[in-house]
């Protein structure tokens, strides 16, 4: 087959080969590189209410994930427009005719500017690095170190407003702002309550007042133990007064009167000489003799009476027990009516307490909330203002471009094209050389004569007798 199509795999071979080297003359290929660093060297504090954690001393490992999404945002659709616009790309490409009309031209240039871009950009990241490799392919090497400082610039800035969304130093200021008056406004009310209601720390007072109110309840219990005892004290004195005489005999002197008892003897005797003498003159039953018998039976009975009974002189004095149970009786009653003024006080005092407490009490909780607004403000306030710092720190380190992906290699003007001249005459042999065979044998296959005994045996089904070469030319 290639000595017979070797005419049509010449013709092929050389052609393939003229279409490579004017392709190479007339549209060299230029490669600009460029790579871009992604890190953890800066950590942004998350935006949220609470507070900021502490930051890890150890520099965190960026994820294969982190490292696929800022490939993807090389790739992103919103910076190629960015770049093909501020590059002029949608000027160099051509729309259909039938779209030339169209009202969205200039957005249709855009597009295609886009593809085209997207048709010589690669962006792929290096393997067992943090780095990402961005090649971009042009006929003209500046444009193609320009394209590529384009996309640097754009995704620089695209990375910053997604990653930290502009306004938030001035949020932060208006909530410190909002935060500062509203700790000045619980600050003024609970200033106002401390001089309205006349207390300094209501919890402090009240807890005194209840300790106070305690110890009151105490001594009260105590001096009703106290009027209970002195009562008691009382009754039983009065009882043993009631029982004790106010005088107890101290002395008694038992004595005979010898005055009478002479008197009374003298008469006996007189009365018995009488009796004598009447007697020897008259009977003994005789009147006058009768009476004299009379007289001195009565003189002997009541001689007899004043033996039996003497003359007693008796001593009195005050009785001590009585005395004493009369002066106790008295200290006890008035040990009553004063422990009786001192219950009344007491009651007073007690109620006083408790009322006491009981306001204290009500404005400690009063208090208490007003301390914990102002704590919560104070704390808001405190927050906001560390989140200010944070904001302007980031503002700061925008400003001066310090961000978690850097561009390691800067696009320069490729002085070389991206193929050598041997890179391009291997490949067009190469190519040559593929589809010269193709070429013959698509010319072999689509030739109807028969070339050998054995294709004719095939397609008549007969046998061939003889057959005769081809004779060749006669050389000149």
């Amino acid at each position: 087959m290639v000595f017979r199509q070797r005419q049509t795999m010449g013709v092929s071979f050389v052609l393939v080969i003229a279409a490579v080297l004017l392709y190479a003359w007339l549209s060299p290929s230029y490669e600009a590189h460029m790579k871009v660093l992604v890190g953890k060297g800066r950590i942004d504090p998350v935006v949220s209410a609470g507070p900021t954690q502490t930051l890890q001393f150890s520099v965190p490992q960026v994820s294969e994930e982190e490292l696929n999404s800022e490939v993807e945002l090389l790739r992103d659709e919103q910076i190629l427009r960015t770049v093909v616009k501020s590059a002029g790309l949608d000027a160099e490409v051509s729309i259909p005719f039938w779209q030339a009309g169209s009202d969205h031209k200039d957005e249709l240039k855009v597009e295609r500017g886009v593809q085209h871009l997207l048709k010589h950009l690669k962006v792929e990241p290096a393997k067992k690095t943090t780095l990402i490799a961005v090649t971009y392919a042009s006929s003209d090497p500046g444009k193609a170190a320009t394209v590529l400082q384009l996309l640097s610039k754009a995704y620089l800035e695209r990375h910053q407003r997604l990653f930290r969304p502009p306004g938030e130093f001035d949020f932060f200021e208006h909530q410190v702002a909002g935060s500062e008056q509203a700790l000045q406004n619980w600050e003024a009310k609970l200033t106002s309550f401390s001089q309205d209601e006349g207390v300094v720390s209501a919890a402090l007072e009240r807890d005194m007042a209840l300790q106070k109110l305690s110890e009151a309840d105490a001594a009260d219990r105590q001096l009703q133990l106290a009027r209970a005892e002195t009562s008691e004290r009382v009754r039983a004195l009065k009882a043993k007064l009631d029982a004790l005489p106010a005088r107890s005999t101290t002395e008694i002197h038992t004595a005979e009167n010898p005055d009478l008892l002479g008197k009374m003897k003298s008469r006996l005797l007189e009365l018995k000489i009488q009796r004598t003498a009447l007697l020897t003159r008259f009977r003994p039953s005789y009147r006058l003799v009768q009476e004299v018998e009379h007289q001195i039976a009565e003189t002997e009975a009541a001689i007899t009476a004043e033996h039996l009974s003497p003359v007693k002189d008796e001593t009195t004095d005050q009785n001590e027990n009585y005395e004493w149970a009369k002066g106790e009786l008295l200290k006890a009653e008035v040990e009553m009516a004063a422990l009786n003024a001192r219950a009344t006080a007491s009651a007073a005092e007690l109620a006083n307490y408790q009322q006491g407490a009981m306001r204290l009490g009500n404005h400690a909780i009063a208090q208490q909330q007003l301390l914990r607004n102002l704590k919560a403000a104070e704390q808001n306030y405190l927050l906001y203002v560390s989140k200010r710092e944070e904001a302007r720190i980031s503002d700061a380190l925008d400003q001066r471009g310090i961000l978690n992906v850097a561009i390691a290699e800067q696009p320069t003007a490729p002085a070389l094209p991206a193929r050598s001249g041997l890179q391009l005459a291997l490949f067009g042999i190469l190519a040559a050389t593929v589809v010269s065979t193709g070429a013959g044998f698509a010319a072999d296959y689509l030739d109807p004569s028969f070339r050998t005994p054995r294709e004719v045996v095939v397609y008549l089904g007969a046998p061939v007798l003889a057959s005769l070469p081809k004779r060749l030319k006669a050389r000149a």
